[in-house]
C-alpha cells in the first residue's frame, strides 16, 4: 500500500490507485458500474489531495467540506479513496459486497467519510443545497460539493435545486457534473439530450465551468474557484470518458453493468500498472 504522505503530494499516484481498488472489488464481488467509478477517479483523487479540509481520524470534524457523491452506484471509487486516505482500513476492501459488510453497493452514512446514503437517483444537490444553505445562515466557513452524473441530470430534482442554489446564492455549493454522455441504456444525447448544457446552466445563473475532467490541473483550478467564487453558486461540467484509464472498457456503454472476468480484471490491471500516465 502506497504511505498517504506520497498520495498527499500527488493526486495522479492516487487515481490509478483509486482506479486498481475500483477493478479489484468490482471484480472480486462480481458486481457493476465500474465504468462510472474509473470516469471521476480523477476527480476524487484532485479533491482528497488538494481540495477538501477533513480530517480523516476525526470525519465528523465540525470544519470539514462536505462531499456528496451523488451518483452513489459508483461507491467503490469513493470506497477507495476514503481507505487510501486512512478513513477505515484498507483491507476493508476486500470485504466490498458481501454479507454483513458495511461496503454495501451504495454509499452509506455509517461508512466514515461519507455524509449520506445514495440509492435513488437526484437526491444528492437537494441535500448540498440544504447543507449550503444552513452553513450559510450560520455563518459557517466550510463548503459543500455534489458530483452528479450526467444521467441524473434528466432528474427534475436536480434543476428543481438549480433554480433554489442560484436564488439563495449558495456561493458555499459546487455541483460537479461528471459528463462521461453514456448512462445506464445509452448515450446522454439518445436517452435525453442535456445539450446545450453549458449555456443551460448559466441562464440559471451559475457559475459554469467546463474542463477535461481527466486533466488534474484544470481539475484543480476549476475547483478553486469554485471555492472563492462569490454571489454565484458553482458548476464544473467535466468532460469524462466511461471506463477511462482501461482501454477496452473505454466510451463503452457495455461496463455500465458488466462485471469483468478474471482475464478481464488481469488484462485491465496490467494496463494500469505499465502505463505511466494515461491524461
Amino acid at each position: 500500500m502506497l504511505k498517504n504522505i506520497i498520495m498527499r503530494d500527488n493526486s495522479i499516484i492516487l487515481a490509478k490507485e483509486i482506479r486498481k481498488h475500483s477493478l479489484q472489488m468490482v471484480h472480486q464481488s462480481n458486481s457493476s458500474h465500474i465504468g462510472g467509478a474509473l470516469s471521476i477517479a480523477d476527480i476524487l483523487a484532485v479533491l482528497y489531495t488538494d481540495v477538501l479540509s477533513y480530517k480523516s481520524s476525526d470525519p465528523q470534524w465540525e470544519g470539514r467540506d462536505r462531499f456528496i457523491l451523488s451518483k452513489g452506484h459508483t461507491c467503490v471509487a469513493l470506497y477507495s479513496a476514503l481507505a487510501l486516505f486512512g478513513f477505515f482500513p484498507i483491507e476493508e476492501l476486500d470485504e466490498y459486497g458481501k454479507d454483513g459488510s458495511r461496503l454495501l453497493s451504495h454509499t452509506s452514512h455509517h461508512i466514515p467519510g461519507i455524509e449520506i446514503s445514495a440509492g435513488s437517483l437526484g437526491h444528492g444537490l437537494p441535500i448540498g443545497c440544504g447543507i449550503a444553505l444552513a452553513a450559510k445562515r450560520k455563518k459557517e466557513n466550510f463548503h459543500t460539493f455534489v458530483l452528479s452524473g450526467d444521467g441524473e441530470m434528466d432528474e427534475g430534482s436536480m434543476w428543481e435545486s438549480i433554480l433554489f442554489a442560484a436564488h439563495f446564492k449558495l456561493d458555499n455549493l459546487c455541483l460537479i457534473i461528471d459528463y462521461n454522455k453514456i448512462q445506464s441504456l445509452g448515450n446522454t444525447n439518445e436517452v435525453l439530450n442535456l445539450e446545450p448544457l453549458k449555456q443551460k446552466l448559466e441562464a440559471f445563473n451559475w457559475n459554469t465551468i467546463q474542463i477535461d475532467g481527466h486533466h488534474h490541473p484544470s481539475i484543480l483550478n476549476a475547483l478553486k474557484e469554485a471555492k472563492s467564487f462569490k454571489g454565484k453558486p458553482t458548476v464544473i461540467i467535466a468532460d469524462t470518458v466511461k471506463g477511462k484509464g482501461v482501454s477496452f472498457m473505454e466510451n463503452k456503454l457495455l461496463w455500465h453493468y458488466r462485471s469483468p472476468n478474471e482475464e478481464q480484471y488481469n488484462k485491465a490491471i496490467n494496463e494500469l500498472e505499465n502505463e505511466n500516465s494515461i491524461y
